[in-house]
């Protein structure tokens, strides 16, 4: 009998996460009309042996933006360079990042739209001139240094696009959102990465933990590797929809594709507001969550299954929840 777990699978977790990365655009499932056009900018680049145009990628958290920038700059031959948004304080930390790099780079920043305005505006020279506008001095005596930087492509990754500048995001000349999942998208996901771990699975278990994932390639992973443990501790040589169930249970997931946090907001709001509406501010409050957590990470699912309603009062629960809620 085949093993469900090889011991040439890479144990360390980062090097699991890159296992089930995508390496190209033809292993990459879903978002096929974001795919195809970024597919004719990535050639037409090659071709004109320029850099690629800068791009913006937005939608929840977990859908393949990374995954995407990787696969871009795989395919342009060129270097990436990776920061996050908040990681990036001063003005000086950003300039240091563009002169640094080489010709056809590609920068890759998650979560720009939480850089602070003031940093920001370094890129809106680098990105139309490739050059950098540094202020030197103050008052009368101020003046401005140019400093070339070689030409590069800008890659920006955001869960709330609503929140970048306009100046900003008009730089960016090509400009995708990311939608969630369908289950067949996400059992094929499943599928590919069940191979490349070792695993062995039944194809209603995969459809099973795809209808689960939140539309989310990112979650769907997480449950194939919880899947995967249950199944290597129970002995068993092919995970079952049993297995899939017993690990469902564990992490507290649902039928629905609901955990703990996601029931725990619909029940607030069901029982301490009488099923809404209610604040944003006070449902954070009453959750002792941020609110840009809930905003950003649970209400996105929760408002396109139809269990959350958002209103110009607040939020609500709907009549699918209610009889989720009282079974």
């Amino acid at each position: 009998m085949e093993r469900i777990f090889s011991d040439d699978v890479e144990e360390n977790e980062v090097n699991r996460e890159v296992l089930l990365r995508p390496s190209d655009f033809s292993e990459y499932i879903g978002q096929k009309r974001v795919v195809q056009n970024i597919d004719v900018m990535v050639e037409s680049a090659k071709l004109r042996n320029q850099s690629m145009d800068h791009v913006l990628l937005s939608g929840p958290p977990g859908l393949g933006k990374t995954s995407l920038a990787m696969i871009i700059a795989k395919a342009l031959g060129s270097e990436l360079h990776v920061i996050s948004g908040p990681a990036i304080e001063k003005k000086g930390d950003l300039a240091a990042l563009l002169t640094n790099l080489g010709p056809r780079d590609v920068l890759f920043i998650d979560e720009i739209h939480r850089m602070h305005i003031s940093v920001e505006e370094i890129l809106y020279s680098a990105m139309e001139d490739y050059r950098l506008d540094i202020v030197i001095g103050d008052g009368a005596a101020a003046r401005t240094m140019q400093i070339e930087i070689a030409p590069f492509t800008l890659i920006g990754a955001t869960t709330r696009a609503g929140l970048l500048s306009n100046p900003l995001r008009d730089r960016f000349m090509a400009q995708f959102h990311f939608d969630f999942y369908t289950p067949e998208e996400l059992s094929m996901i499943i599928s590919n990465n069940a191979k490349k771990l070792k695993i062995d699975i039944e194809v209603e278990a995969m459809l099973k933990m795809a209808r689960c994932s939140r539309g989310t390639p990112r979650i769907a992973n997480r449950i194939l590797r919880r899947v995967r443990d249950f199944a290597v501790v129970r002995k068993s040589n092919t995970v079952s929809v049993d297995d899939v169930n017993h690990s469902l249970d564990m992490m507290e997931i649902d039928e629905n594709g609901l955990d703990r946090m996601d029931r725990k907001i619909l029940t607030v709001i069901s029982e301490y507001y009488s099923g809404g509406p209610v604040g944003i501010e006070a449902l954070s409050a009453t959750l002792s969550e941020d609110k840009n957590t809930i905003e950003d990470v649970y209400e996105p699912f929760l408002l396109k299954e139809g269990f959350l309603l958002r209103t110009p009062r607040g939020r609500e629960i709907s009549d699918k929840t209610r009889e989720i809620l009282e079974n």
